[in-house]
């Protein structure tokens, strides 16, 4: 009985939206910091070897990319820290001061305007992504559409996506007709990105719905600090008026 009542204390210390969260956000993190990095420098090389050209753009994206999953997964493990902070009997022994009370609210208070607009940056990202991999993946089906024995259509055809390539690609590079260009295109570095970008988009979204999970939880913690101002102040007068019924 006693075994089950530490273990029953113990559950009640734990904020487990936020260690849900905390799950989702590092391993989407992780898998995210992974395979965009993966697919960012197939990207590159793709660009260097079969089109001939330095997309610096990449370069910058895929610097972006890392310092954003970095700063989430931080990010995520301070703001578990807070839910452990703010649960159980826990947040009534760190929060029973007023001022830490106050520095409590305040921490809530910025970490979700901080967690709103990281919620943005990930949205911008999911965005290019998703661009990003409608293009590899439209590029995958003229790889599959290829007709081998009809000379006139070797050709992969890529002028319409000329947006993608940095100004002065020559329009011959854009037609890759060579057997060994198209093997190397499709097979070498558009069939791996297209795996590589979906991982990434799939954490992406991992990493959104726990951003939001932990501005829910922010909130509720939030809550939670601002009412034990008021079990606090019960307790105080609750204490005096014994000591007065004492006298």
């Amino acid at each position: 009985m006693m075994c089950c009542k530490g273990c029953a204390k113990c559950m009640l210390k734990i904020p487990f939206p936020s260690v849900i969260a905390s799950v989702m956000c590092l391993s989407g993190s992780g898998i995210f910091l992974g395979s965009a990095y993966k697919g960012i420098t197939l990207t590159l090389r793709m660009y260097e070897v079969v089109f001939q050209v330095k997309a610096r753009g990449f370069i910058d994206l895929r610097l972006t990319f890392v310092s954003l999953s970095l700063l989430v997964a931080i990010l995520g493990i301070i703001l578990v820290i807070i839910g452990f902070l703010a649960t159980g009997a826990t947040r009534n022994k760190v929060y029973r001061g007023w001022k830490a009370r106050m520095g409590g609210r305040i921490s809530c208070a910025v970490f979700l305007v901080i967690s709103y607009f990281v919620q943005i940056g990930w949205i911008a990202i999911l965005v290019c992504l998703t661009v990003i991999l409608f293009v590899f993946r439209v590029s995958w089906g003229l790889c599959n559409n290829l007709n081998v024995t009809d000379a006139k259509k070797q050709c992969i055809d890529l002028t319409q996506f000329d947006f993608m390539f940095p100004n002065g690609t020559k329009y011959e590079n854009l037609l890759i007709c060579s057997e060994g260009k198209i093997k190397e295109f499709c097979k070498d570095y558009v069939e791996q990105a297209v795996v590589m970008y979906i991982l990434a988009t799939v954490a992406c979204v991992l990493i959104i719905i726990s951003l939001i999970h932990y501005s829910i939880s922010l909130v509720a913690n939030y809550t939670r600090i601002k009412n034990t101002e008021k079990f606090v102040n019960q307790q105080e007068l609750q204490s005096l008026q014994d000591g007065g019924s004492i006298k």
